[in-house]
């Protein structure tokens, strides 16, 4: 079964993007080559990106046309994509297919294959995927900057979450790498004993 990873670049005060939609000059403080190296492993071994409507329109409008990173502009590019929406009835960006019925469709693919599910950007998305116990792995890249106004990038959750750290390190840029592994069960509603 493939792990459902939720993937974004968040300011160090949480804030996944700007003020204004598509805002995303923190990124330029944690980019680097620690990060570009994370983001060709992670066109190595992704079976499958999964987007919101918004982040999906961002991503089809840059990435066929990038040429500033031809390496990852050709797995994006060329890699199964999914996007979750109840309005788009097609897809142009290639390899895109489109659900209204996000869960069922991660639930069917995530036993289909054992291959890494990204979930990029999306906020409103992994908020759902989250409360439908659809998420195995956060990771966050957190950018050495405080933004002080912006979108967070958790939404309010129906109760207390407890993660589990797997990983964290430092980036060449300042920033930091952490991945987070979502518990299963009762146990994620429990404080952790201390």
């Amino acid at each position: 079964m493939g792990a459902l990873i939720a993937w974004n670049v968040v300011s160090a005060d949480g804030l996944f993007e700007g003020v204004d939609p598509w805002d995303l000059n923190h990124h330029q403080y944690i980019w680097g080559a620690d990060l570009r190296r994370l983001s060709l492993d992670i066109g190595r071994e992704a079976g499958l990106l999964v987007f919101g409507r918004k982040t999906y329109e961002g991503m089809a409008a840059h990435w066929p046309t990038d040429t500033s990173e031809p390496e990852i502009a050709d797995y994006m590019n060329s890699i199964a994509k999914l996007v979750a929406s109840r309005t788009l009835t097609e897809a142009s960006w290639q390899n895109t297919e489109v659900t209204a019925n996000i869960v069922d469709e991660l639930r069917r693919r995530k036993g289909a294959d054992d291959r890494p599910i990204y979930v990029f950007g999306s906020a409103i998305l992994t908020h759902s995927l989250l409360e439908a116990g659809l998420v195995d792995e956060v990771l966050l890249g957190i950018a050495p900057v405080l933004l002080g106004a912006g979108t967070p990038l958790f939404k309010g959750a129906s109760g207390p979450r407890g993660l589990t750290l797997i990983e964290s390190r430092a980036v060449d840029t300042g920033g930091v790498l952490i991945r987070y592994g979502v518990p299963r069960g009762p146990e994620e509603d429990e404080a952790p004993a201390g």
